[in-house]
């Protein structure tokens, strides 16, 4: 299993999955964290102390707006969060014996 290398980032489970409901998504697309927290059925405060961890790392893009005088958070991933969650896919794929086949 030589250069299999996961992300350890992204292998935590739940940023795991909040880079996997990101990526899904059209390169340019956001989604609204409180779409996001209830996708992953986590809590304000989890899901902001990982989105925190992969904002840090570069992998996700958080912006703060407001709309009708209320606070909203929008979360992206980056090209380059992108380009770490496949090459993490690609890694469990070759553990998991499933070669590099999407």
């Amino acid at each position: 299993m030589a250069g299999v290398e996961l992300d350890p980032i992204i292998h935590q489970p739940v940023r795991l999955r909040i880079m996997a409901a990101l990526t899904a998504l059209p390169p340019d697309a956001q989604m609204e964290f409180v779409a996001l927290r209830e996708l992953l059925g986590v809590t304000d405060g989890n899901l902001g102390a990982h989105l925190r961890k992969l904002e840090e790392a570069g992998y996700v893009s958080i912006e703060k707006t407001f709309i009708a005088r209320k606070p909203h958070t929008f979360i992206a991933a980056t090209a380059r969060g992108r380009a770490a969650f496949e090459r993490h896919v690609k890694a469990l794929r070759e553990i998991l014996g499933l070669g590099i086949a999407k």
